[in-house]
Parts: C-alpha cells; sequence; structure tokens
C-alpha cells in the first residue's frame, strides 16, 4: 500500500509540475508576443536637424529642464540603471552618446528618422515597442521642438559607459500576459497631429504644453488630480494640481516647491518626484504652468 501511495504521490508531483512548466509557457509566450507586437506608424515628413546655437541650447533645455532625459539616461547621457525591481523589471536608459556601448551619434546605426520614432511614437527602428520610455508625453512635441532636442542629442560628446538591457522578471512576464503591466507604450501612446511650433511665453495655453511634454499627467493623471502612481514599491500617491488641490497656495508657493522640493507646509517632497530637474525650468515656464493649473476643472482627489 505504501508503494502505490509512493507512486500516486510521485505522479501528482509529476502532473503539478507539468501544470507549472504549461503555465509558465504560456505566460511567456503571451508576454513575448506582446513585446514583440509591431506597431504601424503612419509615415512623416521627416524633420530637419540642425547645428546651430540657438537650437543646440534650446534642445539642451528641453534635455535637461522640462523633458526629464536626465532622469533615465543620466545627467552624462551616458545611460543609468533606473530602476530594478528583480522579479518585475529591471529598466535602463540606455547611453545616448557615440561612445562605447552607446547608441547617439550619427555614425552607421539608427537614422534621425528612427529617433523621432522613438521619441514620439515609442517604436524601435523594427516597430516593436520601447519599454516605459514616456513616448505618450512626448508625443506632444512640437516639430520645431523635436528638431531642438534631437539635434542635441545627436550630437552629445561620446560617453563610454555598456549597461545591461531592460529586461523583464518572472512577475513582469505574468502581468503583461495579464495585460495588467503598462510599460510598453507604443500601445498607451496616442496619435496626436503635430503642431509646428509655440511661442514660448507666460500664456495658458504654453502652459497647457510644458504640462504636457514634462509628464505631469504621467504621474498625477489625465485630469491632474493626483492619486496612485506606477512605480517602485513604497511610491506615494501624486498630488491634486487641480485648483481644489492647490487651494491655499500661491504662485511663490509653487514656485518654491518647484525649486525646493519643499511644500509650504516644510514637508519634504518624496524623491520620486524629479523636482531637482523640473526645477531649473524658467521663471516664464513655471508662470505659465501656473496659470494654466488654475484653469483646469477642479476635482477630487484621485480621479484620474
Amino acid at each position: 500500500m505504501s508503494h502505490r501511495i509512493r507512486r500516486a504521490a510521485l505522479i501528482a508531483l509529476a502532473l503539478f509540475g507539468a501544470l507549472i512548466l504549461a503555465a509558465c509557457a504560456l505566460i511567456y509566450v503571451r508576454s513575448e508576443r506582446r513585446i514583440a507586437r509591431r506597431y504601424d506608424i503612419p509615415a512623416e515628413a521627416p524633420l530637419a536637424l540642425r547645428s546651430d546655437s540657438a537650437t543646440l541650447a534650446r534642445g539642451e533645455h528641453l534635455a535637461t529642464s522640462v523633458g526629464l532625459c536626465v532622469v533615465c539616461h543620466g545627467e552624462d547621457f551616458g545611460g543609468a540603471v533606473y530602476s530594478n525591481a528583480g522579479a518585475v523589471i529591471r529598466v535602463v536608459g540606455p547611453n545616448l552618446t557615440s561612445g562605447r556601448g552607446g547608441r547617439g551619434g550619427r555614425k552607421p546605426g539608427a537614422t534621425d528618422v528612427d529617433w523621432e520614432r522613438a521619441l514620439r511614437h515609442g517604436v524601435h527602428s523594427d516597430s516593436t515597442s520601447l519599454v516605459v520610455m514616456p513616448s505618450e508625453v512626448y508625443t506632444h512635441l512640437t516639430d520645431s521642438d523635436a528638431v531642438a532636442l534631437l539635434s542635441y542629442l545627436r550630437q552629445l560628446p561620446p560617453f563610454d559607459r555598456t549597461l545591461p538591457r531592460t529586461r523583464f522578471g518572472p512577475v513582469g512576464r505574468m502581468m503583461l500576459a495579464r495585460g495588467k503591466f503598462t510599460v510598453l507604450v507604443a500601445e498607451k501612446t496616442p496619435r496626436v497631429a503635430h503642431v509646428a511650433a509655440l511661442s514660448p511665453d507666460t500664456s495658458i495655453a504654453y502652459g497647457a504644453y510644458l504640462a504636457d511634454i514634462a509628464g505631469c499627467r504621467g504621474c498625477h493623471g489625465l485630469h491632474l488630480s493626483g492619486g496612485r502612481v506606477l512605480g517602485p514599491p513604497g511610491t506615494p500617491p501624486a498630488s491634486n494640481l487641480t485648483p481644489r488641490g492647490l487651494a491655499g497656495w500661491s504662485e511663490t508657493d509653487f514656485m518654491r516647491t518647484i525649486r525646493t522640493g519643499r511644500r509650504p507646509s516644510g514637508a519634504m517632497i518624496d524623491s520620486f518626484m524629479p523636482w531637482p530637474v523640473l526645477g531649473r525650468m524658467t521663471d516664464v515656464e513655471l508662470h505659465a504652468i501656473w496659470r494654466y493649473l488654475l484653469t483646469v476643472p477642479p476635482e477630487e482627489f484621485g480621479r484620474r
């Protein structure tokens, strides 16, 4: 009898192991199908990159103060491991320079069109999706600002740094397979009509534009009312930036908070909020954003 019990137990264990392997294989296949999906991006007139000092200065400002490129790719643009939640995902901002391990420069490889498609559509040169890259934000860049940003990035001095690639862990793949992991940016990047240029002034329209390309809605929600944020464990909810959430704030409070990371109450903003970068915006830019925030519909906290 004991022999039969042991044999039955071994068969049950083998069946259980087979089921686990089958489930893992199914998760891998489904997640890989999403990762390997190719996106049809309509052809657009190629952007003509420039090398004049004004264009490069504008591009540098966008890359280091508004567009948050340095948050993922490092202050030297030589790349950085942005997040490493082992079983879920390792997110790596690649080296954007032409140095060893880099993807930049004008040597053979990715073309200016490939870079524009990555920036504003979230796809690799093979039309598969980038991961985490906030193209759903950068798709709103005007043609003029896209030219400036790409012109600046394409002429960066070489920096040698070889990094591992972004990779999904088993939990991340399971979330992908179930459609619960919104990190493939091509599938959430909207198709928008690109505007030629906007005047960088203090207008409400320009403030709305800056709020878009600085990624405010990425954390604070479509309605800017705050709430849960997709981030590392322990990331606090984003604040309500509508007039209801900013009640009692002055423009001076707003600008001081962005520049110092300290709220009017004296409490520090969580380090997940990239205020050290956004604080480099000019007074004109912050004033435009403040004017815009006062015009959005007041919402209760957390209406995403």
